[in-house]
């Protein structure tokens, strides 16, 4: 459904995107994860047609993006990490101007937007002006937006930006529902559990290279050949770290916001034992100690970190 091979972007002295190549199956839904800068709004936007690539080719339905962007248009649904609303427009016209200029006709029109509503959760709010939505709503407005020509494809950049919890909840099970109906979809965001729980592949970018693709079960049996192992201490932290950091088989140590370490560990569980041993022998004061698995929040922190080799 969506094929990119060795795309550049180059801004002047600057190398926006080093041949980034990922293939997306139709019916998907791939994370796009990186840092701020790390490429993946300039990706986003060549395969929206809004942007040329310095090199490479990207496809769509298998429509090339650069040399026929009009069709591709017409497959697909792009919402930006930024984007304007008219604020003195009502839901249904906001969405009938849209449908206007897709060329929809006016018979057409009212069905579509109230079906686009009924999907949104939006119908109740139909008659409302734009401007008195709540950001949530407008979110889900402008996804509805996305779709009024009813796209095989959707980019969403950074979709759950400023959302609060209940509203993040909202748009997650929007996307899901939206992958029943068939929707491919291209979704970037900094909320990496929720990624995790929602996409079906992941790619992980950092400056302009795509560093890991895939599941995440593979990004985790590729990269991560290390245990990780939390450990939360009462006190005396600074310590206990430089003691992990000191210990045979400790390749990295992190600290959480809520004070646990982090450890990534790669000896087995005789040399894991061991190191438990030397954190009661230093008589540190140790809450707890177990191994859990990588998340996609622990696997973006090494990659991006250079820790992952």
């Amino acid at each position: 459904m969506i094929k990119v091979e060795g795309l550049q972007k180059q801004y002047g002295k600057m190398q926006a995107l080093k041949g980034v190549s990922f293939e997306i199956k139709e019916g998907s839904i791939f994370g796009f994860v990186g840092p701020n800068g790390a490429g993946k709004t300039t990706t986003m936007k060549i395969l929206a047609t809004l942007m040329r690539p310095t090199a490479g080719h990207a496809y769509i339905d298998g429509i090339d993006v650069t040399r026929y962007p009009q069709k591709v248009r017409e497959v697909l649904g792009y919402m930006p990490d930024f984007f304007g609303v008219y604020d003195r427009l009502k839901v249904t016209e906001y969405l009938d101007f849209y449908g206007s200029c897709y060329k929809i006709p006016v018979t057409r029109r009212k069905s579509i937007i109230a079906d686009l509503l009924e999907l949104v959760d939006l119908s109740h709010k139909a008659d409302a002006y734009v401007d008195s939505l709540s950001r949530g709503m407008k979110q889900r407005l402008c996804l509805a937006r996305c779709m009024v020509h009813d796209p095989k494809v959707l980019i969403l950049d950074e979709p759950a930006s400023g959302l609060d919890p209940r509203a993040r909840v909202e748009m997650r099970e929007l996307l899901r529902e939206l992958k029943k109906m068939g929707k491919t979809i291209i979704i970037s965001s900094h909320i990496l559990p929720e990624l995790a729980e929602l996409c079906t592949e992941v790619g992980i970018i950092e400056v302009g290279e795509l560093v890991a693709v895939g599941t995440l079960d593979r990004i985790t049996a590729q990269l991560s050949h290390d245990r990780l192992i939390q450990i939360k201490v009462e006190t005396r932290l600074e310590e206990t770290t430089q003691l992990l950091q000191e210990s045979p088989g400790v390749v990295a140590v992190t600290e959480t916001a809520d004070g646990v370490l982090q450890v990534s560990f790669s000896g087995d569980s005789a040399e894991q034992r061991e190191l438990l041993r030397r954190l009661v022998l230093a008589e540190l004061p140790v809450l707890s100690f177990a191994e859990t698995s990588n998340s996609l929040e622990d696997l973006f922190m090494r990659i991006t970190r250079g820790v992952v080799q």
